[in-house]
């Protein structure tokens, strides 16, 4: 890092260690002054014709200059242990910073990045959703993570366990590139079982954070990590979330955005649906059944990327597999009910239910389960 670069991530980091600068405000000194040392220089009448700084603000910048050493000290010594941890941190105002993150309101104005950025991820889709997934939206999010990671679109998540972890694994198991934004410092792995997965992700992509090394996953870390999340993304899929879930932030933080937001409809009797025909009943988000339904509303923003269509499966049955198809769901049924709602005999069902497995619709589960894929 040059000494310029080094004097600037000081300076940035005593404002943004001012309680009530955040970064909103720290924009705003910045367009005033255009440079951060000459924030520090300013006076204070000056700082106070600044939108959003009061006296009482303007006052804490003037007295921040006595802690500017200690500041160095610490700046110089993360320095370090993010050279150890294989960990860039860029700026808001460094040429790697995602251009699409930079239009939202209230941007990290520091990232720190383990693996890497390409041009790939401008064009990347959001994929959210609940913990405590269903069999359905385990299914659904593989099938969207995994479809649009085959169609070149870096697939953003949050690495939370169930709907983001899968989105992930879905992703890296169509080798495409992934990112993960996180609710805690580049050193610290949460939940502690995706261990292995931050360290796929790293290398077929990216784990992202603003916070710095150290920083535990505390509850409040994450409504501010679910605007990068959709900051990072041309759109945002929701898959299984309750009307108050975390994904419902994410997805009201790409409306304010100016982003595309979609939902996969979902059972009415699960709360885990809730939020997703919520959100799709009250116009904020498109419906979607496929992937295709997503690149055809992003079109025009992928346009540079090559093939984007996507076929719709179309498969013949004869009368007895649409006869089990319309019974099964994507929840497991146990062959004896299948057998009894569909009125054919369980021999015949097995067969049948093989043929289906082999045309990829059908998947089975132990214990002569089966559900749709």
């Amino acid at each position: 890092m040059t000494d310029d670069k080094l004097k600037n991530l000081v300076y940035l980091k005593l404002l943004l260690s001012i309680e009530g600068i955040g970064p909103h405000k720290l924009l705003n000194l910045y367009a005033k002054f255009n440079s951060f040392e000459k924030i520090l220089e300013a006076d204070l009448f000056s700082l106070m014709k600044t939108d959003g700084i009061s006296e009482i603000l303007a006052k804490k910048i003037l007295n921040s200059q006595t802690k500017l050493s200690v500041t160095k000290d610490e700046t110089l010594l993360e320095l370090e242990k993010l050279q150890k941890l294989d960990t860039k941190l860029i700026t808001f105002w460094d040429e790697e910073y995602p251009e699409l993150l930079k239009s939202i309101f209230s941007p990290p104005l520091i990232l720190y990045i383990r693996g890497n950025l390409t041009e790939q991820d401008e064009f990347s889709v959001a994929i959210v959703g609940t913990r405590r997934a269903t069999n359905y939206g385990k299914w659904a999010a593989e099938y969207f993570a995994g479809n649009l990671a085959e169609q070149k679109i870096t697939i953003v998540s949050g690495m939370a366990r169930g709907i983001d972890s899968i989105a992930h694994r879905a992703a890296l198991k169509k080798n495409g590139r992934t990112i993960a934004v996180t609710g805690s410092g580049p050193d610290v792995i949460y939940p502690p079982e995706n261990k292995k997965l931050f360290y796929e992700i790293i290398e077929n992509g990216a784990v992202i954070t603003e916070y710095p090394p150290g920083t535990k996953p505390d509850a409040q870390n994450f409504p501010k990590r679910n605007r990068i999340i959709s900051g990072l993304s041309l759109g945002t899929i929701v898959i299984e979330t309750k009307i108050n879930g975390g994904a419902i932030q994410t997805a009201n933080f790409a409306l304010d955005q100016n982003r595309e937001v979609f939902a996969v409809p979902g059972s009415l009797n699960i709360p885990q649906s809730e939020g997703t025909n919520t959100l799709i009943k009250k116009g904020e988000a498109k419906l979607i059944m496929n992937a295709a339904d997503v690149l055809d509303e992003l079109e025009i923003k992928l346009k540079p990327v090559v093939g984007k269509n996507i076929p719709k499966p179309s498969v013949e049955l004869n009368l007895f597999e649409e006869k089990i198809m319309d019974v099964l769901n994507y929840e497991p049924k146990q062959i004896d009910t299948i057998s009894s709602q569909s009125g054919i005999n369980t021999a015949e069902c097995l067969v049948h239910l093989l043929s289906l497995e082999f045309k990829g619709l059908v998947k089975q589960l132990p214990g002569k389960n089966f559900m749709l894929v």
